[in-house]
């Protein structure tokens, strides 16, 4: 097919749906199948999540989870973990003490330099969370068999702590 024919559908079927294999330059970007995907992984968790204080949005339960294992833990480190920007990340923070998730101190012996540490409902909220969250990991990536879930997993870190160290 010529890519004028290309870039004109002839017919109405193609107007309505696009073939998988028929996305332009989109279907050899692996930046376009990331989105895809996360965003996919997003509104399923969103869903599954439902009426709990982290729904919506991305870094809640990151740094609901990270507050729980590693209590005191500063918000710069979250920030660094999470690749945000700190005022992102104290607007995600301040929503969870709100919600009375987690709370803030004061580090005995520094005037300002924060704490920050899980109340029992938060601990509460993260037990459940990470209940739902090894359950969408299994349930989504059940496509893949295991061999293909480790080589992803390998491939996703060493593209994360690439970002991270640039970052630092």
């Amino acid at each position: 097919m010529n890519e004028v024919a290309k870039s004109s559908p002839s017919s109405e079927t193609s107007l309505r749906r696009l073939a998988p294999d028929d996305l332009d330059v989109l279907e050899n970007l692996l930046s376009f199948y990331m989105r895809a995907v996360t965003h996919t992984l997003s509104r399923d968790l969103d869903a599954r999540l439902a009426g709990l204080e982290v729904a919506k949005g991305t870094g809640k339960i990151t740094a609901l989870l990270l507050i729980d294992s590693h209590p005191g833990i500063r918000a710069s480190a979250i920030s660094e973990a999470t690749l945000r920007d700190r005022p992102s990340m104290s607007r995600l923070l301040t929503h969870l003490e709100a919600v009375g998730l987690i709370e803030q101190r004061v580090e005995p012996g520094e005037r300002r330099a924060r704490g920050l540490y899980i109340t029992a409902r938060g601990h509460a909220v993260s037990q459940e969370v990470r209940k739902i969250t090894r359950a969408q990991s299994t349930e989504f990536f059940a496509v893949l068999d295991e061999d293909d879930q480790s080589h992803l997993m390998r491939i996703t870190r060493k593209l994360y702590h690439h970002i991270r160290e640039g970052l630092a």
